[in-house]
């Protein structure tokens, strides 16, 4: 007689792909919002295997701030060629450009919380009525409040204490017209879940997931990566650092950490080991106590 028991990954990846083909049949334009980091890419990957051998039937979407790391472009022109999936790119420059929104100055500016609006516009524009992401409970205490199922308003804001229970699987898509859904079909993986899932099913990554020389300044104790998009205060100094980056963002906001684990096996010792959670590194999350929090209500990601 055959055992009925799943191992802890295939368990996960159950979960999520139980949750992805929920949205398909709740839904009538469903999309997946693609950043090009690895949480992104593996439900890239577990969308494939949902629904397999057809293709991924839902576009992804991916909001474009002009100040993504070329590594991030460059695997996500690779990936969609590779998926044969549609992507819709929303831009920030362009929202700027409208009139939009309105671009940060100073040193430490940023086009982070720019992008809530080019959101908001590139799913109404499409009219997306459900938008899978990769974000998981463990990253960030805002996160850890939200359900599979995350309903936003008609100004796709997110309201933490009106919140819809999931019992026994059963997920409510109902909405109002002009309403929307966030999903997280990986809300319950952790940072370890992800890599150990990463090497098992031998998913590729962009290069600078792994230990590598990037000229870098060191600022408020993140070590953020030299570019134009990043002016240089009165005393910093650009250095040469060997590291690897934990999580993807904009270049200007993502911090990196010194790291020669330039293997998968190497990534997973050293995620058992430290005592950062991965959203440590974000220059964008250490902007206030409940800066997350408050980019989620207004609609962000």
């Amino acid at each position: 007689m055959g055992s009925y028991y799943l191992p802890h990954l295939k368990e996960l990846e159950a979960e999520a792909i139980f949750v992805i083909r929920e949205v398909v049949s709740q839904f009538e334009r469903p999309a997946l919002l693609f950043s090009g980091g690895k949480d992104s890419i593996v439900l890239s990957h577990l969308a494939k295997k949902a629904f397999y051998p057809a293709k991924i039937p839902f576009p992804l979407i991916h909001i474009d701030t002009g100040h993504n790391f070329p590594e991030t472009i460059e695997f996500r022109d690779w990936l969609i060629g590779n998926l044969s999936v549609q992507l819709i790119v929303g831009s920030v420059q362009e929202s700027i450009d409208k009139g939009r929104v309105r671009e940060e100055t100073g040193v430490n500016a940023s086009r982070n919380a720019l992008q809530t609006v080019t959101l908001l516009d590139t799913l109404e524009a499409f009219k997306i009525d459900a938008a899978m992401g990769g974000a998981r409970r463990d990253e960030e205490k805002a996160r850890a409040k939200e359900r599979f199922f995350s309903h936003r308003d008609e100004f796709g804001q997110w309201d933490p204490k009106n919140q819809r229970p999931e019992l026994w699987n059963l997920f409510n898509g109902k909405k109002h017209h002009g309403e929307h859904f966030r999903i997280f079909p990986i809300s319950n993986w952790t940072e370890m879940d992800v890599w150990q899932y990463i090497k098992e099913e031998n998913i590729a990554l962009p290069s600078l997931y792994f230990s590598h020389e990037r000229d870098c300044v060191v600022r408020d104790e993140v070590i953020l990566a030299k570019s134009e998009y990043l002016p240089l205060k009165e005393g910093e100094r650009v250095q040469r650092l060997v590291v690897r980056y934990r999580t993807c963002g904009d270049m200007p906001i993502t911090g990196a950490v010194l790291s020669n684990a330039d293997t998968l096996e190497l990534i997973i010792e050293e995620v058992a080991t430290t005592r950062t959670t991965e959203r440590g590194t974000r220059a964008d999350d250490k902007r206030g106590e409940t800066a997350m929090e408050d980019r989620k209500k207004a609609g962000y990601f």
